[in-house]
């Protein structure tokens, strides 16, 4: 029995090692398997996440006040000759809304920062609306709001909106 054991030990330490080597092997399949999934899956998402930011960066652009005030002129060519003050910010506001409700599923796509930075942007940009309307005269006509609309927010140097573009196309330039 003494010298079958030295021949047992050796069998056991070759079926450990036998089993260490099978281990380690699945090991890395699993992992190299998983690694072409998450590749696989990434080829398919990124071109949907670029297409997020897209948008939402096409929000961004549609919600500054010189573009909104020039939708306005187009659809509404005597808009601000004949619109109250407040009928032009209810536009306004409504627009802002409209874009946002419109690309909020967008939010999946995008970092917590740049949806953040995209929220602020929307509310500030709101806010802005109302505040210069508080700061024009009572018997103002909505020519006069949206002069002062626009020099207002000309002047502000960078934006909500323009931080939330710049964090926009820095995330975006990751997927690339």
């Amino acid at each position: 029995m003494a010298q079958i054991l030295p021949y047992i030990l050796l069998v056991a330490v070759m079926i450990l090692g036998f089993w260490f080597i099978l281990h380690t092997f699945y090991k890395n399949e699993e992992r190299k398997r998983q690694w072409d999934l998450k590749r696989e899956s990434q080829k398919a998402v990124s071109p949907i996440r670029l297409r997020a930011y897209e948008r939402l960066a096409l929000l961004l652009e549609r919600t500054k006040p010189e573009h909104m005030l020039m939708e306005l002129r187009k659809n509404e060519p005597e808009a601000l000759n004949t619109w109250t003050v407040g009928q032009v910010q209810q536009y306004l506001l409504q627009t802002i809304r409209m874009e946002f409700d419109h690309n909020q599923s967008q939010q999946v796509y995008v970092s917590n920062e740049v949806w953040d930075a995209v929220i602020s942007a929307r509310d500030q940009m709101a806010s802005f609306v109302i505040a210069i309307m508080a700061q024009i005269p009572q018997d103002a006509n909505a020519q006069t709001y949206a002069t002062a609309l626009l020099t207002a927010y000309m002047s502000n140097g960078t934006t909500p909106t323009d931080k939330a573009i710049e964090m926009l196309k820095n995330e975006a330039k990751t997927l690339m």
